[in-house]
């Protein structure tokens, strides 16, 4: 029997796993979360196919998301980075994961850990909306508003509404499938 889908999974198999067993999974590890929003971030104005097959190069490139390296990356790392064929070679989104690394671990010291900071903004819990179709799912709410609003105010940068929103479908924080998809009601999202 064929698995039903969310609409927007196409074809490729790297999105289908993405897909099947990443996307809406709720995450608490910070380096994880931490990746997964300079991904987001270098997606903006891209396909996130287009990320994801360059997902391997970043880890390579960026330490294996290790913000403690990253905050510490010179201008000369930077430069380097701004030849990786295997990175979107975007000045402002490498300047940026930087900048965010930085900011992470300002919220760390604050809260105790990005993760508790971050579900703090749901009461710790994935919000599990019901919608039916793709066209209904949102672009931004007032709570990924509030998320970027706040990031930006702690020196994240490329957090602007949609990306947070992005981000947090990604990380689980909000379960986004819609409920025709065999991914709805796996208790992994509840």
């Amino acid at each position: 029997m064929k698995k039903i889908r969310c609409s927007w999974v196409s074809a490729d198999p790297l999105y289908i796993r993405y897909h099947d067993e990443e996307w809406g999974v709720p995450v608490h590890n910070d380096r994880k979360l931490f990746e997964m929003l300079i991904l987001e971030g270098a997606q903006a104005g891209l396909s996130w196919l287009t990320v994801l097959k360059k997902r391997e190069n970043y880890r390579k490139a960026f330490d294996r998301f290790d913000y403690k390296k990253i905050a510490r990356y010179t201008d000369k790392k930077k430069r380097e980075l701004l030849k990786n064929e295997g990175i979107i070679r975007n000045r402002l989104k490498i300047n940026a994961a930087v900048d965010n690394a930085r900011a992470l671990m300002a919220v760390q010291k604050e809260f105790g850990s990005f993760e508790r900071y971050l579900w703090g903004f749901t009461g710790g819990r994935p919000i599990r909306n019901c919608f039916k179709a793709l066209k209904e799912i949102p672009a931004t709410t007032a709570l990924s508003e509030a998320l970027s609003k706040d990031l930006k105010k702690r020196g994240f940068r490329f957090v602007g509404s949609s990306i947070c929103y992005a981000f947090m479908q990604a990380v689980g924080l909000v379960n986004d499938h819609t409920v025709d998809c065999f991914r709805y009601s796996k208790r992994t999202l509840v």
